[in-house]
């Protein structure tokens, strides 16, 4: 079964067994405005909850994109060396940035579900 959960960052990531793939939200990618540029962690390394795992610049600012769980970073997504604006044109999908080995799967029980992060985004605006 393949869940999808949220996190107060705006990262999202969506479980199927061991593995996440994580982005940020569309809530997140609006913020940002056109996405110019971004740059992941190498893969293999292992990450822990929170740790700054990618960066992404905007036309607006740069920020950091988190890991929502702790893990081994399994795959990037290459597609955004040459087209970061995947991320704004397709935040859900294509514009994932990379992909995590789940060491502590206890840790998604912090994360939100999606109307859980809708009201949280509202809460916020």
């Amino acid at each position: 079964m393949v869940t999808t959960y949220y996190s107060e960052e705006h990262e999202w990531i969506t479980v199927d067994g061991n593995t996440g793939t994580v982005g940020i939200t569309d809530f997140a990618q609006e913020q940002l405005g056109d996405i110019v540029f971004a740059e992941v962690t190498k893969e293999n390394e292992e990450v822990t909850k929170d740790d700054e795992v990618a960066v992404v610049e905007s036309v607006k600012a740069a920020s950091d994109i988190f890991s929502p769980v702790s893990g081994r970073i399994s795959e990037v997504n290459v597609l955004l060396e040459d087209a970061p604006e995947t991320i704004n044109s397709d935040p859900l999908e294509n514009g994932w940035i990379f992909k995590i080995t789940i060491t502590n799967p206890d840790e998604l029980d912090d994360l939100m579900d999606l109307d859980s992060y809708n009201q949280f985004v509202e809460s916020i605006k």
